[in-house]
């Protein structure tokens, strides 16, 4: 019996790092963003997911605006073709490591004022290889929520979701 007391503590111990990690991956993301480093956030982001998943959202919510639709609550498909066009073009530019790296720095001073920043308002596992995080940020009423996946023993950021109020201000600059 003394054989399953040092077995059972290994197996404490890797299941304690594997909760653990993801929220080590998000604390690294952070620390990458404020200090600026592009090189890191592209190797946690994973980009390409990222921007497609955002032209999606931002292409969905052009379509569901009824100002933009036809009488049978769809955009035509030449209108849904140039709005993604559009998108996709400004997306491919502006959403990178440098972009947000850029955004972050003039975006405020070096030390902004306390509780002025993007704060984890929620984060914890979809399932085993995917994790969610809810971020709140300053003047915003719905989170920003992150996609982590596991990917070669790495957790990435896969997916991005934005509040509407920031699709809709994507829109109105494309």
């Amino acid at each position: 019996m003394l054989g399953a007391k040092p077995v059972f503590a290994v197996l404490l111990l890797i299941a304690t790092g594997y909760a653990a990690y993801p929220y080590v991956a998000l604390y690294r993301l952070g620390h990458a963003i404020h200090s600026g480093d592009a090189v890191a956030l592209n190797a946690m982001v994973d980009w390409p997911a990222v921007r497609e998943g955002i032209k999606e959202d931002i292409c969905d919510s052009v379509a569901d605006n009824p100002e933009t639709t036809a009488g049978n609550g769809r955009l035509p498909e030449f209108g849904a073709s140039f709005v993604r066009g559009i998108a996709a073009n400004a997306i491919d530019q502006r959403v990178t490591a440098e972009g947000l790296v850029s955004a972050v720095q003039q975006g405020g001073t070096a030390d902004p004022p306390r509780g002025a920043a993007v704060r984890v308002s929620w984060a914890f596992f979809d399932n085993p290889t995917q994790f969610v995080v809810n971020l709140i940020a300053p003047g915003q009423m719905q989170p920003i929520t992150l996609q982590m996946s596991l990917r070669h023993s790495e957790w990435q950021v896969t997916r991005v979701w934005l509040p509407l109020e920031l699709l809709e201000g994507a829109n109105s600059r494309t």
